[in-house]
């Protein structure tokens, strides 16, 4: 029988290619890397996009995507999956093959409900696909508040938003306050209808490239390092915080997390 590296956890990731190197599949390897992860990407869409918005985009054929994956899962012990763009309906019932075949490994879910004017995708139907599909096979969901919303048919609080993506299946809701005005953020972890435990961060005043891809990409990290999803969830927010603290302005829009601050760590520190 083979014996495997269990000190080095196998995560696999299906997101984007960002040429920007901000987000997607670049923010899925360097966030894994530095959490002590190997990440295995399977790319989903091919974007054309800078740090301000995203300019075109054009879906990976779902036959090759799920080549891809089956290609890697039939092949090293995979221990999370994270799913980031997913950019069509062929794509999202892909996965859902996959996930459905493979239904033990941990799944992250980071929902993108938008993706601005120029991006030509009917993002109302696809959103509607992943809600269908993914949220039932999902053991953790990352929306921001507006994500929540746009995932939540009846709600009006943002506990009912948790509510009913909990009753879709997921088994745990991580709501993040980054897209509020208050002094500080508070990100929510919800399960079985209540708030689980509550977080709260300095707020950083800045806007940047692949937030939330780093932020799901760690929790799947630590999950597939074996930490409870709750101690994943806490971790994972302290590596994403640090990451946005130390991002850095390499464009004339958004900055870009330093996922690798660890490397250069400041004696000021």
């Amino acid at each position: 029988m083979l014996e495997f590296d269990s000190s080095t956890p196998v995560v696999m990731t299906f997101s984007s290619h960002d040429p920007s190197g901000g987000s997607g599949i670049q923010a899925d390897i360097e966030t894994l890397l530095s959490v002590g992860c190997h990440c295995v990407p399977v790319i989903t869409t091919m974007t054309a996009q800078d740090t301000s918005e995203i300019k075109d985009i054009v879906t990976v054929d779902s036959t090759l995507l799920i080549e891809q994956a089956r290609a890697v899962l039939e092949d090293m012990p995979v221990k999370a999956i994270k799913l980031g763009m997913l950019g069509s309906l062929e794509v999202v019932e892909a996965i859902h093959t996959i996930l459905r075949d493979y239904d033990k490994i941990p799944v992250v879910l980071d929902p993108v409900t938008t993706m601005g004017p120029s991006a030509q995708i009917d993002m109302e139907y696809l959103v509607e696909a992943a809600r269908t599909l993914l949220l039932s096979q999902a053991t953790i969901i990352t929306p921001n508040t507006v994500e929540a919303h746009h995932l939540s048919h009846e709600a009006d609080t943002l506990d009912a938003c948790a509510a009913e993506i909990l009753d879709s299946g997921a088994q745990y809701v991580l709501i993040t306050g980054t897209h509020n005005s208050a002094e500080k953020v508070t990100n929510n972890l919800y399960s079985t209808h209540m708030i689980t435990k509550s977080f709260e961060w300095p707020r950083l005043t800045n806007h940047y490239q692949g937030a939330g891809a780093t932020l799901a990409s760690a929790i799947a990290g630590y999950l597939a390092h074996g930490l409870s999803v709750a101690e994943a969830v806490e971790q994972a927010q302290s590596f994403t915080w640090k990451s946005l603290k130390k991002a850095r302005r390499l464009g004339m829009g958004r900055l870009i997390p330093n996922r690798l601050h660890w490397c250069n760590v400041d004696a000021n520190d």
